[in-house]
């Protein structure tokens, strides 16, 4: 029997403008590729929640996305936060990484609370931070992205970041050099893009984890058809991050 491996998306009908959905696909793809069953629980307000929940995926949305999710996030607060805790995978691009923060205070003065899992708050601001970014992660390496924000995020002390910021690109708040945040497996970034299809190890990371997390281990090797699989996925990945890379802001 293939072992399976759940992933939530959370709340795709409002948080998903800027092609978030991508970084489903892109976990999706790579756990067939390694031989495992990905089902995948799109999660909007109101709706159960799934019996297992292995990686948590969410994007970005405008303010007004935002505050039509606060209630329900709110709800499920308390079980994001254990699940967070017991060193589950999750991935929050843009609005959802300002939600999973302390809070957002949006350019009108409107405070949206956060769920306080990412140690991080994030202030509204006129100018708007736009175009291809390139970053550092002690982690992952060179990281490449697409970064949409008009929200200026700053860490607690003691948060590490995702990033620091190499060339041209604002992340968090133009100001510090610093990119995203990251709390035991919780990765918050304003890199769309997709993410994830252009970063195989940030997807890698996720899949090994939540596959290590629920069956004990992962399969270090695959098969010739696997690999040779995966191999023609970096290649489009590799050309992906070229022209990304290389594209002015």
């Amino acid at each position: 029997m293939t072992a399976q491996i759940d992933i939530v998306s959370l709340y795709p009908n409002d948080m998903n403008i800027y092609g978030d959905s991508g970084n489903v696909l892109a976990v999706r793809r790579r756990l067939e590729l390694y031989g495992y069953k990905p089902v995948v629980h799109a999660y909007n307000q109101g709706d159960e929640w799934p019996d297992h929940a292995d990686i948590i995926l969410g994007g970005g949305g405008q303010d007004n996305g935002q505050k039509k999710i606060t209630e329900d996030l709110f709800a499920r607060a308390d079980l994001l936060r254990s699940l967070a805790d017991d060193g589950t995978p999750m991935l929050m691009i843009c609005g959802l990484y300002q939600l999973f923060g302390d809070y957002f205070e949006t350019v009108d003065g409107t405070r949206l609370d956060g769920i306080g899992i990412l140690g991080a708050y994030t202030v509204g601001q006129d100018k708007r931070m736009i175009g291809n970014l390139v970053e550092s992660s002690p982690q992952f390496g060179t990281v490449i992205g697409y970064e949409n924000h008009s929200g200026q995020t700053f860490l607690r002390e003691g948060v590490e970041p995702f990033g620091r910021v190499d060339h041209d690109g604002m992340g968090n708040n133009g100001e510090d050099h610093t990119e995203g945040a990251r709390v035991r497996n919780v990765i918050g970034t304003y890199l769309h893009g997709s993410l994830l299809p252009k970063n195989s190890a940030v997807t890698d990371f996720l899949i090994r984890t939540a596959a290590t997390r629920r069956y004990g281990t992962f399969p270090e090797e695959q098969t010739s058809e696997q690999t040779e699989a995966l191999r023609a996925l970096d290649d489009v990945e590799s050309r992906a991050r070229h022209v990304a890379g290389s594209r002015p802001r």
